[in-house]
């Protein structure tokens, strides 16, 4: 390396808002950064030559991330607290020269300050709900009124996630949308658009479950003309570039493949993104809306999910109660969807007495989704203007704990085998939507690739409900 290298690297280290290790195979410090003694409490004098076992040793580094490469000779991620308190996200890569460790470059970034505003956040969304519990007033607002109308909200549960929405819309703050699968976490997500400032930009949606792993990144990221075959020849802008001055949500951010999850990381840090085949970054804005009905902090225990990743998604995050935690929201739910279907069909159907008792005490599963397919089933089936009944919905409690495989359909007379396959396996792809919240959960339930699912699915014009 010349001296210009040295300066060029030298630069980088001391100016990066990281704080920079370099550790040598058997963990002494052989260099730091300048910002790192603020955060670990020792002079940077004190740290080089030092190691990390001491360290870890004193309380100085808890623990080493350094001694965890060391152990495991692979790049590893971890959340340190440090002598002085702070609590940081580190990052280490081992260096191998024939083979063996020679050197250690970690990275560390101080996560204490969005640690404390999500503190602050979390004691405030508390106190605002207990202030709602001992039904105080809250001033009238006819947007939010009107918003919920349309929501067919009448819970006490989900007009507090719509109040907390609102407050929170105008800050531009990330939001994590959590919530089993059907809630309405795509609903509520246009809804904070449409309260946001960027109301006027566009709202995009992204099923990070439903795009193949090979394809996601020059449809996340766009390309340029004759990026790689079969690339259109005037190029494609990205679904970031799409999202500009509006609002990118992310459903399933949980089947993120971690790679892609490495530059959506970096895109939300810089601002920046770069189309495949481009050599010029872009600059790109918007707010991002994530939604998952998975553990991602178990996730990010299982190494499924970048831990510095999970901290910037989870800056505001927002649970939506399911369907049989609010049971008076059904009525204005079932009526709506009845209305849609009877639009839809140009035929005007209503619902048998007897069958609110039916929705009003099943526990659905599958929640708003499910309640929506259960009707739609129900309307189809009813050869008479009033919807007299259909089967009960599937109730986890009264559920048996072994359910039989639906039977195969018998041929129909004069029927090829190849078109009795082709009908069995669409009829199996139409019931895996109605239960499956991603191409991953439908492909390992049918014992097949995820690409093969997206690939069935668009033949067979499917999609997930």
């Amino acid at each position: 390396m010349d001296e210009i290298d040295r300066s060029v690297l030298k630069t980088i280290v001391e100016t990066a808002n990281d704080h920079f290790f370099i550790v040598s195979g058997d963990g002494e410090i052989l260099d730091i950064s300048p910002g790192a003694e603020a955060v670990y409490g020792l002079p940077r004098e004190a740290l080089l030559g030092s190691n990390v076992r001491e360290l870890e040793r004193d309380g100085v580094l808890k623990p080493s991330i350094s001694m965890e490469v060391m152990r495991t000779h692979r790049p590893a991620q971890l959340m340190q607290v440090t002598g002085t308190g702070r609590r940081v996200i580190a990052e280490a890569h081992p260096v191998f020269v024939n083979g063996r460790l020679e050197r250690i470059v970690s990275r560390s970034r101080d996560m204490t300050d969005l640690q404390l505003l999500q503190d602050e956040y979390a004691l405030l969304q508390k106190r605002f709900n207990e202030h709602v519990k001992r039904g105080q007033s809250v001033a009238d607002d006819p947007a939010l009124d009107s918003a919920l109308e349309e929501l067919q909200v009448r819970s006490h549960a989900m007009r507090e996630v719509a109040r907390l929405l609102k407050r929170v819309a105008p800050s531009g703050a990330s939001v994590l949308m959590l919530g089993e699968s059907g809630v309405g976490k795509t609903a509520f997500a246009r809804q904070l658009h449409r309260w946001s400032e960027r109301a006027g930009g566009p709202f995009i949606e992204v099923n990070c479950g439903a795009i193949p792993e090979n394809l996601f990144e020059s449809e996340m990221f766009g390309y340029q003309p004759g990026a790689f075959s079969g690339a259109a020849r005037q190029g494609k802008a990205g679904l970031l570039e799409q999202a500009e001055g509006g609002t990118l949500f992310l459903d399933e951010i949980g089947e993120l493949p971690l790679l892609m999850q490495t530059k959506l990381l970096k895109v939300i840090q810089d601002g920046k993104m770069t189309r495949l085949g481009d050599t010029r970054p872009r600059r790109v804005d918007f707010r991002l809306v994530v939604a998952t009905n998975q553990d991602l902090a178990a996730r990010v225990q299982e190494g499924l999910f970048r831990l510095d990743l999970y901290y910037r998604l989870n800056v505001i995050p927002v649970t939506l109660p399911a369907l049989r935690e609010r049971r008076e929201d059904i009525p204005a739910l079932a009526e709506a969807c009845l209305a849609r279907l009877n639009a839809h069909y140009g035929r005007q159907k209503f619902l048998d007495n007897h069958v609110w008792s039916t929705l009003m005490g099943s526990d659905w599963p599958g929640n708003v989704r499910e309640l929506e397919n259960w009707l739609e089933r129900a309307w189809l089936s009813s050869a008479f203007d009033r919807i007299e009944g259909f089967e009960s919905p599937a109730s986890p409690a009264s559920a048996p704990h072994t359910p039989q495989a639906p039977s195969a359909p018998p041929p129909i007379e004069g029927e090829t085998l190849p078109a009795y396959l082709a009908r069995l396996e669409r009829e199996l792809l139409e019931r895996g939507c109605r239960t499956h919240a991603s191409t991953y959960a439908l492909a390992e339930h049918l014992g097949i690739s995820q690409s093969s699912v997206v690939r069935k699915l668009k033949r067979h014009g499917l999609t997930l409900r």
